[in-house]
């Protein structure tokens, strides 16, 4: 596993690398190669800003209201957030005019939580960056609250993967349901209890430690980017807005492996962790995301049979030599990438802040550490 992180560095796949594997009990393997920032070593106390796998902890926030019977999987979004009944459906165009129509299927949490609502990020979508740009609407990453009403839907609730901000929108169900704002909700009911004290919503405190990120150039080389969740937004998104370490991520994940609990603190009844990590996309599947914005990702390509839990992707069958059936998984646009085996007792991270997401040189390294983790697994 050292060998594969090195490796990584030195050929240039990655501009450094920081993993970890463990189980319910613990951590077995932490590893690290390169620099983090200029003379600072990566390591354990390197922070990323770990945009997508915020999702998962959004998830986790609306679990545990369903688990507390006061949320449902099944509530209409539009019976909490009475503005997602102005969403309409993109349905193609008369020119740059946009044609749009009223769904015809009724979304839910459901339909949020596994990335079928019918939202689309403008990375996946070349009709949303079109519809935005036309609009003038503000974008996700703008932070501004208005930013929920910006996005069109792309097909019906329910009908379709389509992967977008339904997280950010799941985020404000568990702010209307609770009353506490998002990240006082998950300070509360999350990351307190799991010791998560490296993970944040903003990175005052962190910042000393705050990996930099870059970007391949034409060249082949990494160069210097500014990329980062926007700071003391209107609303914090679920979707992209928390910094964290590999240590503290871990024990997010070491809890799902001990069935909601973690150093004797219980997040999750037993049964809503079952819920969570089923298959809950209804006869759907994954379909591959084909990039509109290739500087900033790849394709994401998935097994056919992929398919999403209440929480992440879902792999439906051994993936031979690596991770197997019923593993979760999923990352973070800058190259933070994990994956959960609950029949194997395993969970691991594979971390660095670096754009294409999901290019090549990274997969490769991925596939290879994944790979090692498993041998020495056995």
């Amino acid at each position: 596993m050292d060998q594969v992180l090195n490796d990584a560095v030195a050929r240039g796949a990655v501009p450094f690398v920081v993993a970890m594997a463990g189980n319910a009990d613990g951590v077995w393997y932490s590893g690290a190669a390169g620099d983090a920032t200029a003379g600072r070593a990566a390591g354990e106390d390197t922070v990323f800003r770990i945009f997508s796998m915020t999702k998962g902890i959004g998830s986790l926030a609306a679990m545990i209201l369903i688990d507390r019977g006061r949320l449902s999987m099944d509530t209409p979004i539009a019976d909490i957030l009475p503005g997602w009944a102005d969403l309409e459906v993109l349905d193609g165009w008369d020119g740059d005019r946009p044609i749009l129509r009223a769904p015809r299927t009724t979304g839910t949490i459901r339909h949020l939580a596994t990335h079928t609502s019918g939202l689309e990020y403008e990375f996946w979508n070349a009709d949303v960056p079109k519809y935005l740009k036309l609009t003038g609407k503000p974008a996700m990453l703008t932070g501004q609250k208005a930013s929920l009403q910006s996005y069109p839907l792309t097909s019906d609730p329910g009908t379709r993967w389509g992967y977008g901000p339904g997280i950010d929108w799941l985020g404000q169900v568990v702010e209307a349901v609770d009353g506490r704002r998002i990240d006082v909700f998950c300070q509360d009911e999350i990351l307190g209890p799991l010791g998560m004290t490296d993970t944040a919503f903003e990175p005052d405190r962190l910042d000393a430690r705050l990996a930099d990120a870059s970007i391949r150039g034409e060249d082949g080389t990494f160069g210097p980017f500014e990329i980062a969740p926007p700071p003391r937004p209107d609303f914090y998104g679920m979707g992209q807005a928390l910094y964290s370490t590999a240590p503290d991520y871990m024990r997010f994940l070491r809890m799902v492996l001990n069935r909601g609990t973690l150093d004797g603190t219980r997040i999750l009844s037993e049964d809503a962790v079952t819920q969570m990590l089923a298959d809950q996309m209804q006869g759907k599947r994954f379909r591959t995301m084909t990039s509109i914005a290739p500087p900033l990702t790849a394709d994401v390509v998935m097994p056919a049979d992929t398919t999403h839990s209440f929480a992440f992707v879902r792999f439906e069958s051994d993936q031979d030599g690596k991770r197997g059936a019923g593993s979760q998984s999923w990352a973070g646009v800058c190259n933070t990438h994990f994956w959960i085996d609950p029949a194997r007792d395993l969970a691991a991270v594979l971390m660095t802040q670096s754009l294409p997401f999901m290019e090549p040189p990274l997969l490769e390294t991925y596939d290879a550490f994944e790979r090692a983790v498993y041998a020495q697994h056995g």
